[in-house]
């Protein structure tokens, strides 16, 4: 007598991963276009039987991966394609994002002369409270803000840049082509960030955003720093892209300086 043996049945997922995966096919198949509204929480606790903190967790899910995004009191969004810089040029937002066909506008904010602050006099290499140009503007890329960015000049720089369209053009080239600086080089810094409530409301998005932070120093082409920036980017619209090669990273390596162990 032969006996047939059956697979062990799996439990069924939970609800939220169910929800999670039916708007993820949906938004993956282009059923919900980029930008498009999803429905209401309402309406998808009604379509699915759940209740709304699972609905909300199979959101908070597809908000992570950065399918979806939230403005507050508008509703839940489909995520557009993430727009990309290479960084392995030393290149302004407009001048980058224009090569790859997208239109670029910046609202400026504030602009003025302050005090250096202490981190902003040391990266600068100026005297503590010696004074700086500094410039406040919102990035918007295709219409939408993706940006939100602080820059420190020298004073001398800044009241330069202070008289150029800052609307339409790129600090970087104001720079080159107006006060005749030639660019070197840049450092960066590059973190995870929440938006407080004042860069939410720049870059139109909900307090606890993600954002990509970057913090980047401009040298000119004798090595003397000129603008120090600190980038605020919309987690779900932006991301850099480098490329890394293995034979300059092992000579990178192998000219390291020793240090002493304890």
């Amino acid at each position: 007598m032969t006996t047939s043996l059956s697979s062990p049945r799996l439990p069924a997922p939970p609800l939220y991963e169910r929800i999670k995966g039916a708007l993820r096919e949906g938004i993956l198949s282009g059923q919900y276009a980029p930008a498009s509204l999803l429905p209401s929480e309402a309406a998808m606790c009604a379509q699915f039987g759940a209740s709304r903190i699972t609905v909300r967790q199979a959101l908070a899910d597809l908000q992570n991966e950065g399918l979806i995004f939230r403005r507050h009191g508008k509703g839940t969004f489909v995520s557009l394609p993430k727009a990309f810089q290479n960084v392995t040029a030393l290149q302004g937002f407009a001048e980058a994002m224009s090569a790859h066909g997208h239109a670029i506008r910046n609202r400026v904010l504030r602009l003025g002369t302050v005090p250096a602050p202490t981190d902003v006099a040391q990266a600068l290499q100026l005297a503590p409270g010696a004074p700086v140009a500094e410039l406040h503007r919102v990035r918007l890329l295709d219409q939408s803000p993706v940006s939100f960015e602080v820059t420190w000049l020298p004073e001398a720089l800044g009241n330069i840049v202070a008289r150029a369209d800052l609307a339409t053009r790129d600090v970087f080239l104001v720079l080159e082509q107006d006060a005749g600086v030639a660019l070197g080089h840049a450092t960066l810094a590059i973190d995870a960030a929440l938006a407080d409530h004042a860069t939410a409301a720049a870059l139109d998005t909900g307090a606890g955003a993600p954002l990509l932070r970057v913090e980047r120093l401009t040298h000119d082409a004798h090595g003397t720093p000129i603008d120090f920036e600190r980038l605020y980017f919309r987690g779900d619209a932006f991301q850099y892209r480098l490329r890394l090669d293995r034979q300059v990273a092992a000579a990178s390596q192998s000219i390291l300086p020793l240090q002493d162990t304890v």
